[in-house]
């Protein structure tokens, strides 16, 4: 039973629906797990407990945010509450220093221990490169054992997802932050092909082309950072850095709607057509609401359209391989992948 004081939870027919091509459906809009520096592992757990209960059935979840296990005792709790498991889409990624062929089947197998899990609906490979940072480094740091995108290596990654799928352990496979120079490949090479590919998505950071190129191949976008991720770590900050919600057309948007500009990205992000994984401590309820009313007009929508700046926030330099590289690198900017 939910709580009777809280807010009668949300109906879930009105949450728009993601059909993947194998005709699972996932929900448009999810709750990210991610709290950077600045919130705790527990109060993490308390956030998805009560957003499951405000209505929320879609959880973005990694090994590397060192809070699965605190998120599983949530779970626990969500289903004592009565929310059935299928009624949830629960997603883990693996991270990047167990590409490796023997670490990708017990990657996913101490994620669903963690998470107190038999199955995941979605498992992506976090990034696309094998170079791991100790949490908490600042931007310069560098893996004296990181390597470039290479493709054979990271197929050999894929086979191993692929056999969590023939395992019955994940329903879905996916990736993050690949670029379409790499998606050609694995698309060509994948016996199972990718469902999703996750990325960096803002009113800022449109990626249009990239957008575009998932959903003709048959891959639902999920976006990451889609209000511009204020609390994004130090490393991931730099002055050349915009933000969507201070922008004069979301802000006047808001005004217009009477919501705050965080809610005008949220909306956008859902009507364009792509699932937004927002984390907030507060506001989870809000945005929530947000997607489910009140649409933006086509001018709205246009306009948001027209205010794309490329200005990507999260370059990931750590994931560099080699001295006086800068962070494009990393992201293909010339449409063939970076040679080591």
């Amino acid at each position: 039973m939910l709580n009777p004081a809280q807010p009668a939870p949300i109906d879930q027919a009105a949450i728009p629906q993601r059909r993947l091509y194998t005709g699972a459906t996932m929900p448009g809009l999810g709750l990210g797990t991610f709290g950077s520096d600045h919130v705790s592992a527990a109060e993490i757990a308390e956030v998805v407990k009560d957003a499951a209960a405000a209505g929320y059935r879609h959880f973005d979840c990694a090994s590397v945010y060192a809070n699965e296990a605190q998120i599983g005792v949530a779970f626990e709790e969500i289903f004592q509450r009565g929310i059935k498991r299928d009624d949830l889409w629960i997603t883990s990624k693996l991270w990047n220093d167990k590409h490796g062929e023997d670490d990708v089947i017990a990657s996913c197998r101490k994620s669903l221990a963690d998470l107190r899990l038999d199955h995941l609906d979605l498992y992506l490979v976090h990034w696309p490169f094998p170079n791991f940072h100790p949490p908490g480094c600042d931007v310069s740091s560098r893996s004296p054992d990181a390597k470039p995108y290479i493709h054979e290596n990271f197929m050999r990654t894929w086979r191993k997802m692929e056999a969590l799928v023939d395992m019955g352990v994940v329903r879905h496979i996916g990736v993050s932050n690949m670029t379409i120079p790499k998606l050609k490949l694995l698309l060509r090479d994948a016996r199972i092909k990718p469902a999703v590919n996750e990325m960096e998505l803002h009113p800022h950071f449109q990626q249009p082309e990239l957008f575009r190129f998932v959903l003709d191949n048959g891959m639902q976008p999920i976006g990451y950072c889609p209000v511009g991720s204020p609390h994004r770590p130090e490393r991931d900050r730099t002055s050349e850095d915009t933000s969507p919600t201070e922008d004069g057309v979301i802000v006047s948007i808001a005004e217009r709607h009477g919501i705050h500009p965080a809610v005008v990205c949220i909306k956008w992000a859902a009507q364009r057509g792509q699932t937004p994984i927002p984390f907030s401590v507060h506001h989870y309820r809000t945005n929530h609401e947000g997607v489910v009313s009140d649409p933006l007009t086509d001018e709205e929508m246009r306009a948001i359209a027209a205010i794309d700046r490329n200005c990507r926030l999260i370059k990931g330099q750590v994931f560099l391989w080699k001295e006086g590289q800068t962070w494009e690198d990393l992201w293909d900017v010339n449409g063939e992948i970076t040679p080591p």
